[in-house]
């Protein structure tokens, strides 16, 4: 009898508990079970958080996105953005060597100890840079690709500019403390985004541990979800007294790819907690879906006054497009196409439109073109059309 109270009492506790959290409940790889469709502002520790996927740039959970706030070392990664673009564009090369000046040097904080006058790679700044996150290895590469700290940052505010970071201002190249040297999670998650489509930074972001200077000095990534979260690639954290225990986390795994950035946490253990709390929502509800190009997409159109009587269409490459898990049956297409075209035509012309929709939410919309080209009918053209004709 008292057994039996006692597994009443716990049934009854174990149903108001899951009652009183909203969303569904799912097992995970553990055998533990963990709410995943919902989750809470007051499930994050952190002030400010964004979770966004990086393919679409579609914003699946937000904190005070747009809080006015010091980042600290997330400040790397637009220095490394600007880098990545530097070595694509062929205005330097990895294996060219960075010398330290003596204001790369002279920074405090996370550094790699360069001394004035001092010699590396490119390549071996940036691993200094993304997996040690130091201070003056980062200047030594601002000074390397603009010159000086003052003209590279003024490339930095211009390039946030280009990508929409409307509430960040860049002082320096590091993310030292320094007033007016602000940002949000949000514009964290546009400049993350845009620095993860130079996919050569995974292979710098991913790395636990590292050395230079032949074994003397050892790196070991400030990451630490490099080493307990499934799928991690990366990508930058950071810490001062102004800007608290930050990080902009990136994983991958199942075609889905999402960034997650914590500012202002009040210890680096909190910062990761709620990195893999978002990581987690985002993989645990999401998916990447390919939706099949229908057959009507791809036929051909009669044209009139047309030199040929029809011109068939062309449908670029379908992309995947971002779902809530369990939604795949939802999708559905529609194609608009005129009945009848005039000639002239053009190749690659825009005839018409490939929609693509989940329930009334448009999910994805791609051109239907002229696969090739119609001329307008000429006396001219249908003279020699008629002498080739007799010559045979």
């Amino acid at each position: 009898m008292i057994l039996r109270k006692k597994t009443i009492r716990f049934l009854s506790w174990m149903t108001a508990f899951f009652l009183s959290v909203s969303g569904s409940v799912i097992l995970t790889g553990n055998g533990l079970t963990s709410t995943v469709s919902a989750l809470s502002e007051d499930s994050i520790s952190a002030p400010s958080a964004v979770l966004m996927d990086a393919s679409t740039g579609q914003v699946l959970f937000e904190k005070n996105p747009h809080e006015i706030r010091a980042c600290a070392s997330i400040t790397k990664v637009m220095t490394l953005l600007l880098v990545m673009e530097a070595l694509e564009e062929g205005k330097i090369a990895l294996s060219e060597t960075v010398t330290a000046s003596a204001h790369a040097a002279s920074m405090g904080g996370s550094d790699i100890w360069l001394e004035p006058g001092e010699t590396m790679t490119v390549d071996e700044m940036i691993r200094a840079t993304i997996i040690a996150s130091a201070n003056d290895a980062a200047v030594a590469l601002a000074e390397y690709v603009s010159g000086t700290e003052e003209d590279f940052v003024a490339r930095m505010n211009e390039r946030a500019g280009e990508l929409g970071m409307n509430e960040t201002v860049f002082k320096n190249c590091n993310g030292l403390d320094e007033e007016g040297h602000l940002t949000s999670a949000y514009d964290v998650a546009l400049m993350s985004r845009e620095l993860i489509r130079h996919r050569k930074i995974l292979d710098y972001s991913g790395i636990w541990m590292d050395e230079l200077r032949g074994g003397k000095t050892q790196l070991v990534n400030t990451n630490k979800l490099l080493k307990s979260y499934p799928g991690i690639t990366g990508l930058k954290t950071g810490t001062t007294s102004q800007a608290g225990s930050c990080i902009s986390a990136t994983a991958e795994r199942d075609g889905l790819s999402l960034i997650a950035v914590i500012l202002g946490s009040s210890s680096g253990k909190e910062r990761f907690t709620d990195a893999a709390a978002l990581l987690d929502y985002g993989f645990a509800g999401y998916a990447m879906a390919e939706p099949a190009v229908p057959e009507d997409a791809v036929r051909t159109i009669p044209v009139r006054n047309g030199m040929t009587g029809e011109v068939l269409t062309a449908v670029p490459e379908v992309s995947s497009v971002l779902i809530r898990k369990g939604e795949e049956k939802k999708i559905t297409s529609e194609v608009i196409l005129p009945t009848e075209l005039e000639a002239p035509i053009s190749q690659g012309e825009k005839l018409g439109v490939l929609l693509y929709k989940n329930g009334s939410e448009r999910i994805g919309e791609y051109p239907i073109t002229a696969a090739g080209e119609v001329k307008e009918i000429n006396f001219g053209d249908v003279f020699q059309l008629l002498l080739s004709a007799m010559a045979h």
